[in-house]
């Protein structure tokens, strides 16, 4: 396929959302108009903390938003939906902000169909037309694609030995997951691309191997909002007082269609595998795990996370710690959503391509890394954004 590399310069920074009505999405569209507008403070925004604050980062009202997603829902009502207590959102930031949700609405289109014998070229083909399109009717300088959209059971394992040539030659067929045939579509026309999912999407050594040879960046994959936020925080704590972890539980509950779409053990699946590495990667070695994900629709956007912790102290004595952790699932990530794409877009001026193994401070299951100590990935994010 023909690449058509960003462009930079002067013009807005556009964002194309994959599950762009949902709740995750919603959020983060409804935050950066209200910071752009001043109806709220830059809370839980990394970029907007010392010592990012100094990095030449595209300005948060320079963001423009558009995407895909499965459903119509206006995304007035999808705000409405989110207002407490069932969201994040107070009922009069959302009747504030109506007039800049519904000029975003007419950059929100039906994700392109891909069932039945469809050939995956395609779906391709239609997402990258709409990329175009959005970057034409915006005037954007670049398009940055950002995966949202809900969680896929595991990839075959096969995926994970193909060389680029023999991926290519699947995309001519059926069956391939969503998020790699997005990822595929948004590199191969030089479209930086970040997955806050569980889901495949680019973390194929094919995708990566793409990703190089057209020259553009990407960053995933599962966002760190929660429960996992605090074990890779609290882990390396036991790490460092050669405390023996003997068990590490955690039981987590949450609404949303996330909540439900997680209720499936298929899907489930995936979530699960990158919420149970962080811990064992920090301490090196295994304790017992239990990792749980219960869906309970009357939470609605807000999650709550169990932990219970064994451990062995001095002499052998047994030790316990408990925590509870309690959050609006959207909240949580939409400010590291808008982190992402200034950090993302930072990395495509500057030249960089591939996996952006610095951006693991914001992943369960970072591309190109493998450091899981929360402070130790806050120190490569910082020194590698501000090394130039």
């Amino acid at each position: 396929m023909t690449a058509s590399p960003e462009q930079s310069g002067a013009g807005p920074l556009a964002v194309w959302l994959i599950g762009a009505r949902g709740a995750v999405a919603t959020t983060t569209i409804v935050g950066a108009a209200a910071l752009r507008l001043g109806h709220a403070r830059p809370i839980g925004l990394v970029t907007e903390s010392v010592p990012l604050s100094a990095a030449p980062l595209a300005p948060l009202d320079s963001l423009v938003f558009g995407g895909h997603d499965v459903t119509d829902t206006p995304l007035i009502k999808s705000a409405h939906a989110l207002c407490r207590d069932a969201g994040p959102l107070s009922p009069q930031l959302v009747r504030d902000l109506e007039d800049e949700l519904a000029a975003t609405e007419p950059c929100l289109r039906p994700a392109p169909p891909l069932f039945g014998s469809r050939p995956a070229l395609q779906f391709i083909r239609s997402v990258q037309e709409d990329l175009a399109a959005f970057r034409r009717s915006t005037g954007a300088r670049r398009v940055i694609m950002v995966n949202l959209a809900t969680t896929e059971p595991p990839a075959p394992p096969e995926l994970a030995r193909c060389d680029l040539m023999q991926l290519e030659a699947g995309v001519a067929g059926p069956g391939l997951p969503a998020s790699l045939l997005y990822a595929y579509a948004a590199l191969d026309v030089g479209v930086p691309y970040v997955n806050f999912t569980p889901s495949i999407g680019a973390s194929l050594p094919a995708l990566e191997a793409l990703a190089r040879e057209r020259g553009v960046p990407h960053a995933g994959q599962d966002g760190k909002t929660g429960e996992t936020l605090l074990k890779s925080a609290l882990a390396p704590m036991f790490r460092m007082r050669n405390l023996q972890v003997k068990s590490w539980s955690g039981f987590n509950v949450l609404g949303n269609t996330d909540g439900l779409a997680l209720s499936d053990p298929a899907i489930a699946a995936s979530k699960l595998e990158s919420k149970s590495k962080v811990v064992p990667a920090i301490l090196g070695y295994e304790p017992h795990m239990i990792v749980r994900i219960d869906y309970v629709p009357t939470l609605g956007d807000w999650k709550t996370a169990w932990d219970l912790v064994q451990f062995d102290g001095f002499l052998g004595t047994p030790m316990t710690l408990q925590l509870t952790w309690q959050g609006s699932d959207s909240a949580l990530a939409a400010p590291l959503i808008l982190d992402l794409i200034r950090l993302v877009d930072l990395a495509a001026d500057r030249g960089e391509r591939g996996g952006l193994g610095h951006l693991a401070f914001f992943f369960k299951s970072p591309v190109n890394s493998d450091v899981h100590n929360l402070a130790e990935q806050y120190t490569l994010l910082c020194r590698h954004v501000l090394a130039a």
